[in-house]
């Protein structure tokens, strides 16, 4: 879309706004849907490991304060 065509679209919607002319009804518009949920690999927690209040599995020489780091690849 070139600006021409981007002032003559506007220009056009500013038209119908002032002349008063009705909105269409809500049924026409419909409202925006969210995107659906997509499950990913990434986003996976892997079972079994110890949920301790341990040492780090990444970093031993720190507490465990259950981040989950380990358990998802850090995702």
């Amino acid at each position: 879309m070139n600006e021409d065509a981007l002032r003559a679209l506007v220009r056009d919607a500013i038209a119908r706004i002032q002349s008063g002319a009705p909105l269409p009804p809500d049924d026409v518009i419909a409202p925006p849907r969210p995107l659906p949920f997509a499950r990913h690999a990434s986003h996976y927690r892997y079972g079994g490991l110890p949920e301790t209040d341990g040492p780090c599995l990444i970093e031993p020489a720190v507490q465990c304060n259950h981040c989950g780091y380990c358990q998802s690849h850090g995702h």
